[in-house]
């Protein structure tokens, strides 16, 4: 047994799990003291003390009493680590090889506007192969000077398929203060993600917006501005 050698393993020990001379003396009610003399190999911990070391450290009997790690457990710690780094690695790929093949980046545009005689508006369609989304960035009057005020007004996004209206999205406005539709427009703005799996079911025509602008009399302005659509989608 070699002393000097079991003192510099308990110095080891002790620096691998962050404690001073002091934790450790205070950790097994000895002095200080007693800790130095341990790993300078002038003293040995009882059995008692040796055996909680083991125990608190992970560290078998044996490594203790020969002052090294045995090659066996080394080259288990070894395997525990390669085979930690093999998953990590494995996972890796996998999640690359799902983000390419569900890359959203490769997206096509298609625009949608509208022209006077009552609104400027401009969008545009995005797609790829698994998604599709609708983003309605400016929406403007020029339908000539209208300063009335209105105290509601409610803008719907809506998708004419077969006579059958589908509302995709919908912007309000129900506050105290009344406001012009002009100021109202200013604001407005559509984005719809993933509305339908593909570009291609949507025809030249199908998307149109409607504004129904009611005043302080409750009496309603409405008005249906066909979405035209710059291509079909491929």
């Amino acid at each position: 047994m070699d002393q000097e050698k079991i003192g510099k393993f308990i110095k080891e020990i002790r620096k691998k799990n962050n404690l001073t001379q002091k934790d450790l003396a205070y950790k097994y009610n000895v002095t200080y003291q007693a800790v130095s003399k341990w790993e300078n190999g002038k003293n040995m911990p009882d059995m008692t003390l040796i055996k909680q070391m083991s125990k608190d450290f992970n560290i078998s009997l044996d490594d203790l009493f020969e002052g090294e790690y045995s090659k066996k457990n080394i080259n288990r710690k070894n395997i525990y680590i390669i085979s930690i780094t093999l998953i990590i690695i494995t996972i890796i790929i996998i999640g690359g090889i799902y983000l390419f093949k569900h890359n959203d980046n490769n997206f096509v545009f298609k625009t949608l506007k509208a022209n006077c005689p009552n609104f400027n508006i401009s969008g545009s369609i995005s797609y790829n192969d698994s998604k599709s989304s609708i983003y309605i960035s400016n929406v403007s009057y020029c339908g000539g000077d209208d300063t009335e005020e209105y105290s509601n007004i409610k803008c719907t996004l809506y998708e004419n398929n077969n006579d059958s209206n589908k509302i995709i999205d919908t912007c309000n406005y129900d506050k105290n203060t009344k406001i012009t539709l002009e100021d109202f427009l200013k604001d407005v703005s559509f984005t719809v993600d993933n509305y339908q799996k593909v570009c291609k079911t949507y025809s030249k025509d199908s998307l149109y917006l409607e504004i129904e602008a009611t005043n302080e009399n409750a009496k309603t302005t409405s008005y249906k501005i066909p979405l035209i659509l710059e291509n079909t989608c491929d």
